[in-house]
């Protein structure tokens, strides 16, 4: 137990600042951890119920005996969200990251990328209509749309309820997530299978820099957490190339982090997206439970043009032919939650500068 609680003293020392051995460490925010590389083998020094600081529990899967696995997200600092595995369904190791799919007690099928939980059965919908319907209703007719990531095929199933839309290219890096999630939630992955849908397995960076300017009424932008390779895809050259892409007035919806536990890289974002699009930038949330803190943000910004009014969707979901009930009914959103979504509770208003006039 000595060593266990030797591991988790120096732990803390990292994330305070403070010197170890005579050299400072610089300060990292316990979000952010997930960049840094992890060394499990320090925990395994702990009591057998504690690995790295997290309790755990034994699970037993059938035909492979008794293991132990162990999840220690850093996007949740100082807490952890433990799920009851029933059965895991596929391990495996892409060019990219780590993916693994299990079935749980309380939650139906999750899909985990490096230890972080990217959706579950019980309320991928919340997320996935959310970041969709948010800018295209926000439109009043967009025809060409560009997603990066969602290899899920979830954010497409909720494009193609818009019928005005003509072009759904996706950009995606990591064919693996898009094979696994064909397989293991197919009500997710029917996206692919309409036919607007044109397909591009690579680098999003790239794919952006040879795309023409100008072309796309909206872009989602689906990523994994700013850490690690992802990071490119928050900084500002990554911002230039999609504005550059959009047409005048046109719309980007970006993964935006929890209000409450990751208000630094809000700022930094809403920072970075005011100096580059012309138009207007705002901040959405919504409940997602399996989410860090059971809250996802997403950023709405507009390219200069006509303007676009956010709180108010000049395209409502409600009034287009076969919308709502398309291939499977809207579980989430409503003209009444899109508008919802962007008040704004008044700590985040004092602790992100850039939303205080909003």
């Amino acid at each position: 137990m000595a060593g266990g609680v030797g591991s988790g003293l120096e732990c803390q020392k990292i994330m305070d600042g403070k010197e170890i051995s005579g050299v400072k460490v610089t300060p990292v925010h316990s979000c952010c951890l997930k960049a840094m590389a992890t060394q499990p083998e320090l925990g395994s020094k702990c009591h057998s119920t504690v690995v790295s600081g997290w309790f755990s529990e034994q699970v037993s899967y059938s035909g492979h005996g008794t293991r132990k696995v162990y999840y220690n997200n850093p996007m949740w600092p100082g807490e952890a969200h433990s799920m009851k595995v029933e059965n895991v369904l596929f391990e495996g190791k892409s060019e990219y990251q780590e993916i693994l799919v299990f079935e749980s007690a309380t939650y139906g099928k999750v899909l985990v990328l490096d230890n972080i939980v990217q959706l579950t059965d019980k309320d991928e919908f919340a997320y996935q209509e959310m970041i969709v319907h948010l800018p295209l209703c926000s439109l009043p007719s967009p025809k060409r749309v560009l997603v990066v990531g969602g290899g899920d095929g979830g954010v497409l199933r909720e494009i193609a309820r818009h019928k005005s839309v003509e072009v759904i290219d996706i950009c995606e890096i990591d064919k693996m997530v898009i094979d696994v999630s064909k397989k293991y939630f197919p009500e997710l992955a029917v996206g692919f299978e309409d036919p607007r849908v044109q397909l591009h397995v690579g680098d999003a960076t790239e794919f952006l820099r040879n795309a023409g300017e100008g072309i796309y009424n909206a872009v989602i932008v689906d990523s994994s957490d700013p850490v690690g390779p992802a990071q490119e895809l928050v900084e500002k050259p990554f911002f230039v190339m999609i504005a550059r892409a959009l047409r005048p007035g046109g719309v980007l919806c970006n993964m935006a982090e929890s209000l409450w536990l990751h208000t630094h890289l809000i700022e930094d974002m809403m920072t970075i997206c005011r100096e580059t699009f012309k138009g207007s930038v705002r901040y959405a949330w919504a409940s997602v439970p399996t989410y860090p803190s059971g809250a996802i943000g997403f950023l709405l910004c507009t390219t200069e043009g006509p303007p676009v009014d956010f709180l108010n969707p000049v395209n409502p979901i409600e009034k287009l032919e076969l919308a709502v009930n398309y291939g499977r009914d809207l579980m989430f959103y409503n003209s009444e939650m899109h508008s919802a979504a962007f008040a704004l509770p008044s700590f985040l208003k004092r602790e992100v500068s850039a939303l205080r006039d909003l």
